[in-house]
């Protein structure tokens, strides 16, 4: 049996998105990094996240789980790489199962099994700055190529995040 050739995720698989958010660095930085502010606007609209563990630390975990109204649930991870307080976190993100192993998505897409996210935060003048890049960790070229093929989804996704996490700060 051939060997699956594993690339490095070309620059154009990197998936890139910024947001301005109308609330100082102190609480969107909680909002990033404590279970009940992830789990207030983490995730796709209209699931709600259940946390099963939250280790805020190089090598710990953040383990959830994502219920859909209509009774889907999925699994996911961040496995956290590095943080630096209040100016940058790096995690791989995967879906998982309730073991907090990593696990394929639960949909067709050959997508990547982790993907290395890379969050900046900047304040100034009471406003905070998110710039996020995803880019495909470990991948085979057709999962890099599914990943660059996801952008369209990938900015409607995250931006519905984004909104969420709006909302969120807005009510401080």
């Amino acid at each position: 049996m051939p060997a699956v050739k594993r690339a490095t995720a070309p620059t154009d698989a990197t998936f890139a998105i910024t947001r301005v958010f109308e609330a100082p660095l102190s609480l969107v930085w909680t909002a990033w990094s404590e279970a009940d502010g992830l789990k207030a606007w983490w995730g796709p609209k209209g699931c709600t996240i259940e946390t099963a563990s939250l280790e805020f630390r190089p090598g710990g975990f953040f383990h959830y789980n994502m219920r859909f109204a209509n009774g889907t649930e999925w699994w996911g991870r961040f496995l956290y790489r590095e943080i630096g307080p209040r100016e940058r976190i790096r995690w791989l993100n995967s879906f998982s199962n309730a073991g907090c192993g990593i696990t394929r998505a639960p949909f067709d897409a050959p997508i990547p099994l982790e993907v290395l996210n890379d969050v900046t935060f900047t304040e100034r003048g009471g406003k905070t700055t998110v710039s996020l890049r995803a880019t495909p960790h470990g991948a085979t070229e057709e999962e890099i190529a599914a990943f660059g093929a996801m952008h369209g989804g990938l900015q409607q996704g995250y931006g519905g995040t984004f909104d969420q996490l709006a909302k969120v700060l807005a009510r401080g």
